[in-house]
């Protein structure tokens, strides 16, 4: 009985939460005067943190030949992340992968209730079963492409553009601490835990001149990092008009604001909070 009283208690809490995303993005996105050059515009949340869900939302809208598909990977619930927006508002299919057996089921639970074309997939992914998603997805160029696991953000990337993965649009976290000009990225590591790997927790992920450097090899143009130094963007050249991508001007860099808010110091200083630990530069 307890387990079932917790379990509608879930429920319930869930159904509240996607209200009010629904009507916290309607609300923000109806406030923007949007410039299609200007990226910052384009940024509203709902489900997202960063404003990931307007640009996402505009980018999406531009593309050629839209498959209305999506992976996400380190996508928590599904409820608070970077595709939900895409899932729930816009009812596009897709792939939710989160390594917490826990909240994957719950994610699970809510797409069961809400879109049966996403599929919430429980696994802990490395530079070795990355490759492993080219026999689950329907598209390996799905429109929107999210990485954000707080670490091994790179090794992944790299393998799954190596398994033949396009994405049209690619969305992933950068590590502002690292700074503007480092190109830089962690030692790669299978169990990587940011939350363990030093006390600051700042020694995780890419930079986002690492970002740029490894999607110029594929012939991706950077869009924009989002207001809140959390997110950059890239797109596949092939799939948008040129006219359209060589007009954007978006940010190139943006501090971290949370980081900002939690150490009181620039992105420079909390670089030399762990510049004693072993990085890789990305060329």
């Amino acid at each position: 009985m307890l387990n079932k009283i917790i379990k509608y208690l879930q429920h319930h809490r869930a159904r509240q939460r996607i209200t009010l995303a629904l009507a916290r993005g309607a609300a923000t996105s109806s406030l923007r005067s949007i410039d299609p050059f200007n990226p910052g515009s384009w940024e509203f949340s709902g489900f997202s943190q960063n404003g990931e869900d307007g640009i996402i939302d505009f980018l999406s809208g531009r593309i050629n030949h839209p498959n209305r598909y999506f992976i996400e990977i380190g996508s928590s619930d599904g409820i608070e992340n970077n595709t939900a927006w895409l899932a729930i508002a816009k009812k596009y299919s897709g792939i939710m992968i989160e390594a917490d057996t826990k909240i994957s089921a719950i994610s699970k639970e809510i797409m069961t209730e809400y879109n049966l074309g996403v599929e919430c997939i429980n696994i802990f992914v490395n530079k070795d079963n990355a490759n492993q998603l080219a026999e689950i997805t329907i598209h390996k160029d799905p429109d929107v492409l999210s990485l954000d696991i707080d670490g091994n953000d790179y090794y992944i990337a790299k393998a799954l553009m190596e398994a033949g993965f396009r994405p049209k649009i690619f969305v992933v976290e950068y590590n502002s601490s690292y700074g503007p000009f480092h190109s830089l990225t962690i030692v790669y590591k299978d169990n990587f835990n940011f939350l363990e790997a030093h006390k600051t927790q700042l020694y995780y992920g890419v930079s986002v001149t690492g970002w740029k450097r490894f999607f110029e090899r594929f012939d991706y143009k950077f869009i924009t990092v989002d207001n809140n130094g959390v997110n950059a963007f890239f797109v596949n050249r092939k799939e948008f008009d040129c006219k359209f991508l060589d007009a954007i001007k978006g940010m190139d860099f943006k501090e971290n604001f949370y980081q900002r808010k939690k150490f009181k110091v620039a992105w420079n200083s909390q670089f030399n909070m762990i510049k004693e630990m072993d990085f890789i530069e990305l060329d």
